[in-house]
């Protein structure tokens, strides 16, 4: 419910749009990131006597980062609703995606599954429209049915009422999503955010959702904290240790890499890199439906919980870090313009080709700063030239 309510309150902040901008970069930095995450932890199974399709399970569990993590440290620094914030979200919505696909795949990597592989691409390939499904019903059937509904509840004046309606479209939206479509809950319940904060009281429903969403988020890490089993880590403290080092290392420089190499700048790729340095709830799924097929080892299940619980309490810290290398970086220019050189590239290459947009119109433009006494005189004077005054 905590994963939900997390989801639905960063839903109601976004629009469509905000997700299709940051496309370019969280569709190939999600794929990226996590196959390089997967192979690396692979390896490391590999080389610890694993088989492989245990291990590529394993890889898959530590690529896929928490939601819940990821959200709290953006809103401790007020960055949800910034151009890397919505980066960070929308990387974590199309892991959330892929990660909907690999509980689908996984029977086809189980031991009792030889020959059965046809009927699983069956299985992805229906699963990836019934999520296509999801989306337009979302689209053109919620978008409209929602927020009617939500003003008629309103009209009642009734708090209690109102409340109750925003957390059952929530949590049904949720449910639905997941045993018609497959679906996470935590992405249906992004949807439904995303459905009502196009209604006019969007800000309300914010509201009401606030506190009962951060009662719900403190009991999943008490939950995560209960899964810990101190004594299990001792037989196997090489298989930990490599783990952190795939998810506190060897992810943040691969979506720093990424997020570089696209062209964005280099504190949304600090702030990418730090927020993805950690594993939560969705590597459990992953496990449990792994242990349930014979994939997972039970050793292999306790050092995912060690790995978490370990990386969720540096996250805040290591967020922090990275974002305060940004102005220590600005002190060295030739650093820092290495690392940006792809972003300023992109804006010279923006504002050349702006200009021969302009100098092939017919119409000349002048842009005039300032438009006191003398900015008009200026402007009444170019336009008896025949150019245009901006």
């Amino acid at each position: 419910i905590g994963v939900m309510l997390l989801m639905f309150g960063v839903g109601l902040h976004f629009h469509l749009d905000d997700l299709l901008k940051v496309k370019g970069i969280a569709i190939p930095g999600a794929l990226g990131q996590s196959a390089i995450a997967t192979i690396c932890a692979l390896g490391l199974a590999v080389s610890l006597g694993w088989g492989i399709g245990s291990g590529t399970v394993l890889g898959i569990a530590v690529s896929v980062a928490s939601t819940v993590v990821l959200l709290r440290v953006l809103m401790d620094h007020g960055l949800v609703e910034s151009p890397e914030g919505r980066v960070a979200v929308g990387w974590l919505v199309v892991e959330d995606i892929i990660t909907v696909l690999v509980l689908v795949l996984l029977p086809a990597l189980a031991p009792s599954s030889a020959g059965s592989s046809g009927n699983v691409w069956t299985s992805a390939g229906l699963a990836v429209l019934k999520l296509a499904g999801l989306g337009a019903i979302m689209a053109f059937v919620g978008a409209r049915f929602v927020p009617w509904l939500l003003l008629r509840v309103a009209a009642l004046k009734s708090r209690e009422l109102f409340t109750l309606t925003v957390l059952v479209i929530a949590m049904a939206v949720a449910t639905i999503g997941y045993i018609t479509f497959g679906a996470s809950m935590a992405l249906g319940a992004f949807l439904a955010g995303m459905v009502v904060g196009q209604s006019k009281v969007s800000h309300q429903a914010a509201a009401d959702a606030l506190p009962m969403r951060d009662a719900f988020a403190v009991l999943f890490f008490v939950s995560v904290g209960m899964l810990f089993d101190a004594r299990a880590i001792l037989h196997e403290p090489w298989l930990l240790a490599g783990l952190l080092v795939v998810v506190l290392i060897v992810k943040p420089l691969v979506a720093l890499g990424i997020v570089i190499v696209t062209g964005h700048s280099l504190r949304t790729g600090l702030a990418v890199a730090g927020g993805l340095a950690q594993i939560g709830e969705f590597s459990f799924i992953v496990a449990e439906s792994a242990r349930a097929l014979d994939l997972m080892p039970e050793a292999g299940h306790h050092a995912l919980v060690a790995c978490a619980m370990i990386s969720i309490s540096l996250n805040p810290w290591l967020f922090k870090r990275l974002l305060d290398l940004e102005p220590w970086l600005k002190k060295h220019p030739r650093i820092y313009a290495i690392l940006n050189r792809r972003v300023e590239k992109l804006g010279v290459e923006t504002n050349r080709a702006a200009a021969a947009a302009l100098a092939a119109t017919e119409t000349k433009r002048v842009l005039i700063v300032g438009y006191g006494p003398v900015g008009r005189t200026i402007s009444r004077r170019v336009e008896e030239f025949g150019l245009e005054p901006i």
